[in-house]
């Protein structure tokens, strides 16, 4: 059985900021920093990502607080935004929230039991029925591996009307007395956000994107990569200068292979939705992939210069801005995300 994107919504907090607040705000509470680590403030000036959006005002984050007291604001506002979200999506698809029968809701930026899921349903009062699936720690690669996984229940199960939320608040996780170069790259480039997709077995009208397949990756022994580890004082990130370079020498492999197994072999008719990790990891696509439009690149460097890493939702940003705007020789979509695992992710979708 078919089924298609048949909605998608976006969702940022009210407090936006630009770098250079943010930078002053750190340099303020690490006033000891070593030198070498100073220079690191320099990515704060890069101007690849522009404004970011986050939960609470940058100063407040500033104060000292407890893993506690930062999970009641995630679990606050990763509700609250991910409603928003689906709110727009099921508005695009012109659905209610009782139509809803499966909610999947993907975040790695908190702890939630009951999870996000059945607070986003209850938020929004959907059916009391309603089947929920969470998933947890898949960070970056979320977006792309969590709608795949909602596409599966979707095609598995006739007349499903399935929605699939993306929400991290990663502001919360920031570590006020963590002076590591991974906490103060993260501080440069995570944001907060929300996207939401409806995925139906209804068509709808022309030009409508059928979820088709996906292909998961994962590279042994590189734990050490990405992800969180768990401290007294919450999540401290784990981020390797690494990234870019391992995704161009692993990742041109894996996309060959996909793209072929998907007999995707027009690179004219084809438009890559890539997450936008960093600057550097978009170049690095761009290596692996020379193909990759003009267009494709620059989608995806605005939506991380206007909003940062997400982390999870960021990917569904830029297919929100690129859909809007592909010619009508675009036939094959392709989303590639990467989490920790170390994975890769990817999707195809279908252009009717």
């Amino acid at each position: 059985m078919k089924v298609y994107l048949a909605g998608l919504g976006t969702a940022v907090p009210p407090y936006a900021a630009g770098q250079s607040e943010v930078r002053s705000i750190v340099e303020s509470m690490f006033t000891d920093l070593p030198e070498k680590l100073r220079k690191v403030l320099e990515t704060f000036h890069h101007d690849h990502i522009q404004r970011r959006y986050f939960v609470r005002p940058p100063e407040w984050y500033a104060e000292e607080r407890g893993f506690g007291a930062m999970n009641d604001v995630f679990l606050e506002e990763a509700t609250r935004l991910g409603a928003t979200a689906a709110k727009r999506a099921l508005a695009d698809a012109g659905l209610q929230p009782t139509d809803v029968t499966t909610i999947v809701v993907a975040t790695s930026t908190g702890m939630a039991v009951p999870s996000l899921d059945i607070r986003i349903a209850q938020a929004l009062s959907m059916s009391t029925s309603v089947a929920r699936l969470p998933i947890v720690g898949l960070g970056c690669a979320a977006g792309v591996s969590g709608l795949s996984r909602a596409a599966e229940i979707c095609r598995g199960i006739q007349g499903r009307t399935v929605l699939f939320v993306a929400v991290e608040t990663c502001s919360v996780t920031f570590q006020r007395n963590d002076m590591s170069k991974s906490n103060l790259v993260g501080t440069s480039i995570f944001a907060d956000g929300a996207a939401a997709v409806v995925i139906t077995s209804e068509a709808g009208d022309k030009g409508a994107l059928e979820i088709a397949e996906g292909a998961s990756n994962t590279f042994p022994d590189t734990y050490d990569i990405m992800g969180w580890d768990v401290v007294d004082a919450g999540l401290k990130v784990r981020f390797s200068r690494d990234i870019p370079s391992f995704v161009e020498q692993h990742l041109g492999p894996v996309l060959s292979d996909t793209l072929t197994r998907w007999n995707i072999n027009l690179p004219e008719n084809m438009a890559l939705v890539p997450h936008p990790g960093g600057a550097k990891v978009i170049d690095a696509y761009r290596r692996i992939l020379p193909s990759m439009s003009e267009y494709d690149e620059r989608v995806a460097r605005r939506i991380l210069a206007e909003y940062g890493n997400m982390s999870s939702p960021t990917v569904l940003f830029v297919l929100d801005a690129a859909r809007r705007a592909w010619t009508s020789n675009i036939r094959d979509v392709v989303l590639v995300a990467l989490g920790p695992g170390f994975s890769a992710e990817l999707l195809h979708l279908r252009r009717t």
